[in-house]
Formats: structure tokens, sequence, C-alpha cells
């Protein structure tokens, strides 16, 4: 196992509530159907206290180096309580100085002066689930703001925060080179540091598996990406993962240590986390139901999952992560973080690169241009069980 466990460790908060559940969404969120001055803040703040401070003895003595506050729609919440939630986790996590605090908002949830707020509070970072510019695609997607609404809270959000980012998505029903062309430039108008852009797929149980939409074909999706990493390119953005794009420095260091195998602690609804110990290497996951978890957290019971990763598992679990990443990551890493000699993949690394989907250089694990377009191919010859190796 791990010999070093001082890697980066992040924070992940849930807050799992929306206005409504989109169509395509299969993340742990869930329709409020009261009115947002009924959203119960006050105790789930005191249920996300409870569930930290039964988690501290894992994390002891480490620092922090970013928080994500995700859902769900985070900015449902009033200032007041994210100023509350980030008071109460300063206080219990050693944060560290300059710490990266991002926030995910909604455009159907903007008012005037909020995202100001939000900053004024501690958050460093905002997230802005756009998806479209177009009236007719955010329809079809089935989210609750329109497009002027997404422009003006990009608007506050740029006037408010000197990092933010822009999530967009293509392969849209009915979506057209020209439509995915429109929606860019909208974004690009307004300077954002960062830009992720994510292809619509359609996830069991959710909406859309139930009733599909005519959604574009493999070629004209691939058309799309095309587009975008030229569009984005010529505009200054570097795609440093499958779906991220940033101008120099704006890279989110919160995913990045995902993708770079690094600890996290997840806490509310549903929240995933993995840490790291000297002999073993720990997945949890919360209660997903909200008011069950309150009432879980409450009462110092709030995981309702926890696994050891089996050594079986952790070199799929470390490429799943790592060739995300346009760079790939040291070789090195791979032993540093799942305790296992980089030669314990060998055979699949040499397979790869002779089906020139990776690359041949042994000091570093990084996907070919051809690898990260037919990245589920290049995963699973990882896998354990994969018999075409």
């Amino acid at each position: 196992m791990p010999e070093n466990v001082a890697l980066p460790l992040s924070l992940y908060v849930h807050l799992p509530w929306c206005l409504s559940k989109c169509p395509y969404c299969d993340f742990n969120s869930h329709a409020w159907r009261g009115s947002l001055r009924e959203l119960p803040e006050a105790r789930y703040l005191d249920a996300l206290q409870a569930d930290l401070e039964a988690s501290l003895p894992n994390v002891r003595g480490r620092s922090v180096s970013t928080v994500f506050i995700g859902g769900g729609t985070p900015s449902l919440f009033s200032p007041d309580a994210i100023e509350r939630l980030l008071a109460t986790i300063r206080a219990r996590l050693r944060v560290a100085p300059g710490a990266e605090v991002t926030m995910e908002a909604n455009p159907g949830t903007f008012e005037a002066q909020r995202f100001a707020a939000y900053a004024q509070a501690g958050v460093t970072r905002l997230s802005i689930g756009v998806q479209s510019f177009s009236d007719d695609a955010l329809r079809a997607l089935g989210r609750v703001h329109d497009a002027r609404q997404a422009r003006a809270a990009i608007e506050e959000a740029a006037r408010s925060f000197a990092s933010f980012n822009i999530d967009l998505m293509y392969a849209l029903p009915g979506q057209t080179l020209q439509g995915l062309r429109d929606d860019l430039a909208s974004a690009l108008a307004f300077g954002p540091p960062h830009l992720s852009l994510y292809h619509l797929t359609i996830e069991p149980a959710t909406a859309f598996a139930k009733r599909p939409p005519p959604l574009p074909d493999d070629d004209l999706s691939a058309d799309m990406l095309a587009l975008a990493g030229d569009t984005l390119g010529a505009a200054g953005f570097e795609r440093y993962e499958v779906s991220a794009w940033a101008r120099p420095g704006a890279r989110c260091r919160h995913n990045l240590n995902y993708w770079e195998f690094g600890d996290y602690l997840g806490i509310g609804a549903g929240a995933h986390g993995k840490l790291t110990f000297h002999d073993r290497i720990v997945r949890e996951a919360r209660v997903r139901q909200p008011e069950r978890y309150v009432d879980a957290a409450l009462a110092a019971s709030a995981i309702g999952e926890e696994r050891i990763v089996s050594c079986d598992e952790l070199p799929f679990e470390f490429m799943l992560n790592a060739l995300r990443l346009t760079e790939g990551v040291p070789a090195a890493w791979f032993s540093e973080r799942t305790g296992q000699s980089v030669a314990a993949i060998g055979r699949e690394r040499a397979r790869a690169v002779e089906r020139g989907l990776l690359e041949a250089d042994p000091t570093r694990i990084r996907a070919t241009p051809l690898g990260l377009r037919f990245l589920n191919d290049l995963l699973g010859l990882f896998l354990k069980n994969d018999d075409r190796r």
C-alpha cells in the first residue's frame, strides 16, 4: 500500500436540492417543491458540521488545498448560509492559504448582487451551469433558465470573481455545428478563464433514458468536439482534460486533484470520498437521501458505504482518472499513489503503446490524441477482467 500518505487533500461539500430535476441528470439532486424560504438551510448546515466533525480523525493534521461546493444547485442556499458553511470548515480544518473555493451556481437562481455576496462569504471561484445559450436547447434540456438569465448571471460572475467557469454541453437534441459555434461564441464573449464542455449522454434511470430525444450521431458529435477544440485553442485556451479548457493559470485545482488521484473528503448527502492511509485506500459514500442523511449525520452515522479499494482495483482506478488529463501524470505517481510498482501495469502499457493509444515515454503515463478520442478502449486495457488483452 502507499508508503507516503502526504497526498493533496480536497474537501467536497454536497448541497442536494435543485429547482427541478433535469431529464438528463443522474447526480444525487432532488427537486425542492416548497418556497426557498422553507429550505432547511440551518438544519442541513448542522448536519454538515456533524459530518465533518465525525470525519476529523481521518484527516487530522492534513491541510486542505481546495474546497468545492457542488450539487444539486448550491446557489439555492443564501450567502449567509455559505458564509456559515465556510466558517465551519475553516474552524475545523487546516485550510491552506490561498485555497481555491469553488461553488456551483445555476442562472435560474441568479439575483443581482447575490454572486457578489458569495464572493464576500469566501467563495473564490464560481462555476455556472449554462449548458447552452439557445432557448430552444435549454427547453429541450429541461433547464429552468433562459439565455437572457444565463448572460446576466455570467456578467455578474465576471464582475465578482477573478476566476469563473462556464459549463456548456454539446451533442444536444437537434443541435447543429452552427448551433455549437454560436454557443461557443456567446461564451467566449464574456472572457471566461475556464470553460467545461460535456457531451450529452443518456444515463440510466433518467427521464431521457425512458424517452430518449433525437441526438446527433457519432460522426457529427466528433465534428462538434473538433470544432470546439479549434475554436477554444484559437481563443487562447488549453485543453488540459477531456472536458475542460482553461487559459494559462486558470485550471480547476480541485478537479485536478481528482484526476491526479489525490485524496478528498466528501460531506453532504450522497457525497463520495477517497482517503489514503499507510496500509489502505478507502472509498466512502454518504447516505444519499437528504432527509435521511441529515438524521444520520446528526447521529454521527452519515457514512452509508465504506470499502477498502483492493489491490486488483487500484491500477484501473488510477488510470481511470490520470488518463483523462491531456498531459498525463509522471509515471512515478503510480507507485506513490497506489503503493504498487509501475511494473504491475507493464504489460497493459505495452499493449496500449502498440495500439497507438498511449505515449511510449517510460517516465510519463499519457494518452495519445487517439487514446483520448477512444478513451474507453484505452481504459479497458487496464481492467483485470478484460479478455481483449
